[in-house]
């Protein structure tokens, strides 16, 4: 037993005294640590007032390229690009972005829409011209050089907006879904930054938000134009009506079209033979609806779209064809895909891109849905009776 302990002690005695030289290395290495650097003395782009024209939705981009700065030890030095209010200091700088390959490189790539998402945080509004100062910061550890040099860069902001929702709802009490947030309607996103919805509108106010909880950034509709803000009056002052509501934020522009009518077109008789009432969440549905078939000398034809009729805001009339994807058609069956019967718009036609009712539809009553749901591909059922 007392060699054992005695082992013991020895091997606690070594793991000790490694202990102690590790922590005095490290206290030797943290004491002869040189975080000594130059700061970035010459920049190479842009040049100074360079004037550029910002497009957000392109793939444009600037390059910013600065003089490497030198650390004592040789070791690497980190960058940043600083930029700020014209006028600024920098001590509080509207945004910093770490140069090209996570801030090692002595260059910045910078896209047209993020330099417009900097000139927003400047507050440079859009559609106006502004001026931006950027410098370099050069750091190894915690020892940031600020470049004595500044360069300015002005730019001109299109109408759209720089921070683009990735959701978009509507809410208000004129709308379908009042103004409790959590109930507030989504929008169905068609390509990036464009939003539309099918829904009713009463008198009262509306607004759209970005989110549908806690403090959304709302939006409001002035003219054809959209902004930031709080709600504003519904166009309509009456009963309700229904609008086609498309959002566009890369433009700022918003357009609300009024559907006047959905109507059941039977392409055999060449005109429309029931009108579908809204139904409410972006539907329209007609019920019993009565279908027979028109016999032709090659047989009996089923064929059958929809027609839509909108009123644009200077009052004039605009016709819509809602049908297949496909130009021509065979009868369904209880195998056709859901897809099938998904709806897309087209120029106004007697016969292209028609549906054809299934078999068991003729000499019977039929219920027509067509749903422009905003959380699915815009489609139409048939319920045969």
């Amino acid at each position: 037993y007392k060699t054992f302990y005695m082992k013991r002690l020895l091997s606690l005695a070594f793991g000790f005294l490694a202990l102690l030289l590790v922590l005095t290395g490290c206290e030797k290495d943290g004491r002869d640590l040189n975080m000594n650097i130059s700061e970035v003395a010459t920049f190479y782009a842009p040049n100074d007032n360079l004037f550029v024209k910002l497009a957000p939705s392109s793939s444009a981009s600037i390059g910013f390229e600065w003089e490497h700065a030198k650390a004592e030890d040789g070791s690497l030095v980190m960058y940043e690009v600083a930029f700020d209010e014209e006028g600024g200091d920098f001590s509080s700088p509207v945004y910093k972005l770490a140069s090209d390959g996570n801030g090692v490189q002595n260059k910045l790539t910078l896209s047209h829409k993020d330099l417009n998402r900097i000139a927003n945080f400047a507050g440079i509004q859009s559609l106006e011209t502004g001026k931006l100062i950027w410098t370099v910061l050069a750091s190894k550890g915690t020892n940031v050089r600020k470049a004595a040099l500044t360069r300015t860069i002005e730019v001109e902001r299109p109408a759209g907006f720089a921070d683009i929702p990735t959701d978009v709802y509507l809410t208000g009490d004129a709308t379908e879904g009042g103004t409790n947030l959590a109930s507030a309607i989504k929008m169905k996103q068609t390509s990036p930054g464009v939003f539309e919805l099918y829904t009713s509108l009463k008198p009262g106010t509306y607004n759209f938000v970005n989110r549908n909880q806690g403090t959304p950034v709302s939006y409001q509709v002035e003219g054809t134009f959209l902004r930031e803000g709080p709600a504003v009056a519904s166009p309509v002052t009456s009963g309700t009506k229904v609008y086609r509501m498309v959002l566009d934020f890369e433009n700022a522009a918003v357009k609300l079209t009024e559907v006047i009518e959905l109507g059941f077109w039977f392409s055999p008789n060449n005109r429309i033979q029931a009108t579908l009432p809204y139904a409410g969440g972006g539907t329209f549905r007609a019920n019993n609806v009565p279908i027979e078939f028109r016999q032709e000398s090659w047989g009996r034809d089923e064929r059958y779209k929809f027609r839509m009729k909108l009123k644009e805001a200077d009052g004039s009339e605009i016709t819509e064809d809602w049908g297949s994807s496909n130009r021509d058609n065979s009868r369904p069956t209880a195998a056709t895909p859901a897809a099938w019967y998904n709806i897309f718009k087209h120029e106004v036609n007697q016969w292209d891109y028609t549906f054809k009712f299934p078999s068991e539809a003729d000499m019977k009553n039929v219920d027509l849905i067509v749903n422009f749901k905003p959380d699915a591909a815009y489609n139409h059922q048939v319920v045969v009776k």
